[in-house]
C-alpha cells in the first residue's frame, strides 16, 4: 500500500511538468503468458577489471543478468543473476577501486571457475553488453564458449541520438529513461542494461531490444583503407574509420565497418576521396558471431 501511495505522489509530481521522478531499477518480473517457443533466453553481461587491456589486465568481478525476450524484441522479464568476484595476481589499482568500489579485501580468495560461467551462459541464444568491444574481448579471454555465441551492443546498436537521447553511458541512458541505480558494480549494470531495452524509444515507440535484434541480425563489412594517403588520416578518423596496428595479424592501416546497405557507398568514399582513383579494397563480412571480438 506504501509503494502505491509513493507511486501516485510521483505521478501526480510528474502530471504538474515541473518535475521529472526517477525510479530506482529492480528486477523484472517474468510474463508467463508467451508461448515458451516463442521466446528467448539473453544474457546481459558485464565485467569490471583491473584495467583496459585484456592481454595484461584481469577480470575482477563477473555479472550476468538472463532475460527473456520474444522474436519481435519486447523484454518479459529477468531470470537469477549471476555475480562473482575474483581475486587478481596483482592489487587492484587504487583508480579502479575508486571506480568499482571493489577493494583487495573483497576479493581476497575469491575464484570464478571457467565451467562455472559456462554452465550459466548454456541458457543464452545472445550476449548483450553496453560497450561490447570491452567486455567480449575479456570474456572470450576467459572462456572460450563466448567466442560461439552471438553478440550485440546496447551502447552501438540502438539509435539513443535519432531517438533524443544524449550521450551513449549506460548510466546517463538510464537517467533520462526515468530509472537511476547504483552504477560499476557488474550485475547492477547489467539490470540497469535490460531495463533500458525493455523501455520503448520516445520518437519510434519500439522496444529498446527490437531495434538492438534488427541491427545485430544485419550482416554488417569491415572495409580496409590500406595505404591510404598519411595526410588523409584526420579525415578518415572524422568518418568513424579506427586504425589497426598490425599486431593482430589484421593489415596495419584504417578501416571501418557499415551495414549492408551502406558498403558501396563507403567504396565509393574510400575511391572517391581518399585513393582519388579505382583501387581495390579490402573488405569482409562481419556477423554477430565475431563483431566485437579480436577477430573482427
Amino acid at each position: 500500500m506504501q509503494h502505491t501511495s509513493l507511486e501516485d505522489q510521483a505521478r501526480t509530481l510528474e502530471a504538474t511538468g515541473a518535475y521529472r521522478v526517477l525510479r530506482r531499477i529492480a528486477p523484472l518480473p517474468l510474463e508467463t503468458q508467451v508461448p515458451r517457443e516463442q521466446t528467448r533466453v539473453g544474457l546481459f553481461l558485464d565485467l569490471e577489471t583491473t584495467g583496459l587491456d585484456p592481454a595484461c589486465h584481469e577480470i575482477i568481478e563477473f555479472g550476468m543478468v538472463p532475460f527473456v525476450y520474444t522474436l519481435d524484441g519486447r523484454v518479459l522479464g529477468t531470470l537469477p543473476p549471476f555475480n562473482r568476484l575474483r581475486e587478481p595476481s596483482h592489487p587492484i589499482p587504487s583508480d579502479i577501486t575508486a571506480l568499482t568500489g571493489i577493494t583487495q579485501e573483497m576479493v581476497a580468495g575469491k575464484t570464478i571457475a571457467p565451467e562455472e560461467v559456462a554452465q550459466f551462459a548454456a541458457q543464452a541464444a545472445l550476449i548483450v553488453a553496453h560497450n561490447a568491444r570491452f567486455d567480449r574481448l575479456f570474456a572470450e579471454r576467459f572462456w572460450e564458449g563466448f567466442s560461439t555465441l552471438p553478440w550485440a551492443c546496447s551502447m552501438e546498436d540502438v539509435p539513443w541520438q535519432a531517438e533524443g537521447y544524449e550521450g551513449r553511458g549506460l548510466g546517463y541512458l538510464v537517467m533520462q529513461a526515468g530509472w537511476f541505480f547504483e552504477g560499476h558494480r557488474a550485475a547492477d549494470d547489467c539490470l540497469a542494461g535490460v531495463t533500458l531495452l525493455s523501455t520503448r524509444l520516445p520518437k519510434t515507440q519500439t522496444p529498446a531490444l527490437s531495434a538492438l535484434l534488427h541491427e545485430a541480425r544485419q550482416p554488417r563489412w569491415q572495409i580496409w583503407a590500406e595505404n591510404a594517403p598519411f595526410d588523409l588520416k584526420e579525415k578518415l578518423k572524422a568518418r568513424g574509420y579506427r586504425w589497426n596496428d598490425g599486431t593482430d595479424g589484421r593489415p596495419k592501416a584504417w578501416f571501418t565497418e557499415v551495414p549492408q546497405a551502406q558498403k558501396e557507398d563507403e567504396q565509393h568514399f574510400l575511391k572517391t576521396e581518399i585513393y582519388l582513383r579505382e583501387v581495390a579494397l579490402l573488405s569482409r563480412e562481419i556477423t554477430a558471431w565475431d563483431r566485437f571480438s579480436a577477430r573482427a
